[in-house]
């Protein structure tokens, strides 16, 4: 009941918004995945469906699978409905991310959504990451839990990101948000990224630091992606100069919280952040320069029975870039 009743307060807070963000989600549609991504890796493991409309990638003893954006983009709107992987998932990750990390190898960027999987019983958790100029050595992750099951049905996970803030979002319900400050200097990403969606073999840590590894007697580990939104500000890959004007930019820059939605955030965070970097002051004595504190936001993260963070520097098997057939 408690559960029911959480759901109901976040969408009636979000519902009652009225603001240029609501309007900015409602103007997008999906893309098929013929006019805007290309398979990375998986072979057989990535299947289109619906006309291209839905994907679905899966991981088995052979493979995992991923796909990504044709284009590099510098700001914009992404967005996919996501249904995760029943039944155990132990060890098994999904990534819906940006990276420039086969651009820039020692200095990327990187918006991050990744699943982890769980034993049966258990619900999955999600993390969230931000990474500038090859910061990866100060990780600005999050972890939560959530208040529905995500793979009962297909829930939506979108990314904002504009030369101004990131937004991290869950069902038009915005979760997380990263102000840009120059204290942060090359921290904050600012160089063209592509697009990523992809499912491996995270046995080593992703599900109480390792000690359950992916059961390959459950595998196929399928999960599927629709309603593929993709919209921002295409770059030449050859001098990665925006081809966005001035207007297109500044829409993106016009994006912000209001004030129902600031509610809905706080809420969240309060009942489901099991993790922030902000609050970890035995990986960080000394806080980043764009935390800031909530004291029954940091309550509660304290109380969390979520496991401990496995700060794992590199996520070994996530990026595979466009030349690569997987591992």
């Amino acid at each position: 009941m408690a559960l029911i009743i959480s759901s109901l307060l976040l969408y009636l807070l979000f519902s009652t918004t009225v603001s240029c963000t609501g309007v900015f989600f409602e103007n997008y549609t999906s893309l098929p995945f013929d006019e805007g991504y290309t398979q990375l890796f998986g072979d057989n493991n990535l299947m289109l469906l619906r006309d291209g409309k839905t994907v679905h990638i899966s991981l088995d003893e052979k493979s995992g699978a991923g796909f990504a954006s044709q284009d590099l983009y510098l700001h914009g709107f992404f967005s996919a409905s996501i249904k995760l992987p029943s039944d155990y998932a132990a060890g098994v990750v999904v990534a819906f991310y940006m990276s420039n990390g086969d651009v820039f190898e020692k200095t990327h960027d990187e918006l991050d959504f990744e699943f982890l999987g769980n034993i049966r019983g258990r619900e999955w958790r999600v993390q969230t990451n931000i990474y500038g100029n090859g910061s990866t050595g100060v990780g600005r992750e999050e972890r939560y839990s959530l208040w529905f099951d995500p793979t009962e049905d297909f829930h939506r996970y979108s990314i904002l990101w504009s030369h101004q803030r990131i937004i991290f979002y869950i069902d038009n319900i915005p979760i997380r948000e990263m102000v840009r400050t120059p204290a942060m200097g090359g921290d904050f990403p600012s160089k063209p990224m592509s697009l990523y969606a992809t499912i491996w073999d995270g046995s080593n840590w992703a599900t109480l630091g390792g000690r359950y590894k992916v059961n390959y007697k459950y595998a196929p580990f399928v999960s599927e992606f629709s309603d593929l939104v993709l919209h921002g500000c295409a770059v030449d890959p050859t001098n990665h100069l925006s081809t966005c004007n001035n207007q297109e930019s500044d829409r993106y820059n016009s994006v912000t919280i209001s004030y129902q939605q600031r509610l809905a955030m706080n809420d969240f965070r309060k009942k489901y952040v099991t993790y922030s970097y902000c609050y970890d002051r035995e990986r960080y004595p000394t806080r980043t320069p764009e935390c800031s504190v909530d004291l029954r936001e940091a309550k509660h993260v304290y109380r969390s029975s979520g496991e401990r963070f496995m700060d794992r520097r590199r996520h070994h098997g996530k990026r595979h870039g466009r030349g690569s057939g997987g591992e």
